[in-house]
């Protein structure tokens, strides 16, 4: 029984990881880093939040998401304004450009999950939804530490830090 501690973990680790590579592959194909496109994805649920806003949705350090639309910025994806009741707050909103990567990041993403899951059958996609979600909550209610800084996978672009 030895033998088998820590397989589980280990293997959700594995595709995880080969998940993130694959995403960061399509992802660059569309001229985009990993991790930008959780930006360009919340502000599609939500235009216009602060940078503050972002970062404490995304789980990220202020620097880190001030880094990230900036470089969003320049490539032309998002741009920034001042707000109407406090010109010190800037807010930042998806352009053209930005609404036109939505379709484009929800379809590389329905490719890789259609792509992972290939040969799954849906009684069997139903167990590891529930699963996953038991092994979430499980490792939610427990983690009672400091929350954890982002790790070098975390941060995605190259030479500087990412979201």
């Amino acid at each position: 029984m030895a033998k088998n501690r820590g397989i589980v973990l280990t293997r959700l680790q594995s595709v995880a990881r080969l998940t993130r590579t694959v995403s960061a592959r399509r992802l660059l194909e569309q001229g985009l880093y990993a991790g930008q496109d959780k930006i360009i994805l919340a502000l599609a649920q939500e235009n216009g939040q602060t940078p503050g806003a972002l970062a404490q949705k995304l789980g990220v350090r202020p620097p880190t998401i001030t880094k990230t639309i900036n470089r969003l910025t320049a490539q032309g994806f998002l741009e920034k304004q001042s707000s109407d009741l406090d010109a010190r707050r800037t807010h930042i909103f998806l352009t053209p450009m930005g609404e036109e990567a939505i379709r484009k990041i929800e379809n590389s993403l329905r490719k890789i999950e259609d792509q992972a899951l290939e040969g799954v059958d849906k009684k069997d996609l139903k167990t590891l939804k529930r699963l996953l979600e038991q092994i979430t909550q499980n490792l939610s209610a427990h983690n009672t530490s400091q929350p954890e800084e982002e790790t070098a996978e975390d941060q995605t672009e190259p030479e500087e830090t990412g979201v």
